[in-house]
């Protein structure tokens, strides 16, 4: 009969307080990388992503389909824009990361009369459940503050979806981190 591994024999006591670290420090691990981060899913369950904790929705009119913002530093934002596209387009039609991050640049986060100037600081491709992602970065220069902002666009069935996720300069060293892993985690379900 072999003896049990929870049997109290002297030479398996020192493995078995091993094995019950190991399994902490695995489990703390775990925790620590969703730890401070919700998940929000469409009503029609098209896509997901996750978003801090102490962050509350907004409902806004004419702007984007969704946005949360941080109840203590208000100006720092989430937002997703959903446009139409041709439907026979897809992301690699419309450009390279760089030419649809300098598109989205020049259209939308600094316009021509804005007041805001933005430059694009990094473009990168990524694949995520058989789709392309473009992940791009931009520094943004406003009259009276510098922000920062991540992104990541992705088309799918017509439709061309843009998650981003802002805050100021100047808090940009604290979040960076997690706004990279709130960015990354935008998903297209079905």
């Amino acid at each position: 009969m072999l003896p049990s591994p929870f049997s109290s024999h002297p030479r398996r006591a020192p493995l078995t307080a091993l094995l019950a670290v190991l399994l902490a420090v695995v489990l703390s691990a775990c925790s620590a990388a969703a730890a401070g981060l919700n998940s929000y899913q469409s009503p029609d369950g098209r896509y997901a992503f996750l978003y801090p904790t102490g962050w509350t929705r907004v409902q806004v009119t004419d702007g984007p389909q969704v946005v949360f913002h941080d109840l203590i530093n208000a100006d720092e934002t989430l937002s997703l824009v959903v446009s139409d596209v041709n439907s026979t387009n897809s992301l690699e039609n419309l450009g390279s990361a760089v030419a649809v991050g300098e598109k989205l640049r020049r259209v939308v986060i600094a316009p021509d009369g804005s007041g805001r100037e933005a430059e694009l600081v990094e473009a990168s491709e990524r694949e995520d459940g058989g789709r392309t992602f473009y992940d791009l970065e931009y520094a943004v220069h406003l009259s009276d503050r510098d922000r920062h902002e991540l992104a990541t666009v992705v088309v799918d069935r017509g439709r061309l979806y843009t998650f981003a996720a802002s805050t100021n300069e100047a808090r940009w060293p604290r979040v960076e981190g997690l706004f990279h892993q709130v960015i990354s985690s935008f998903t297209l379900r079905i």
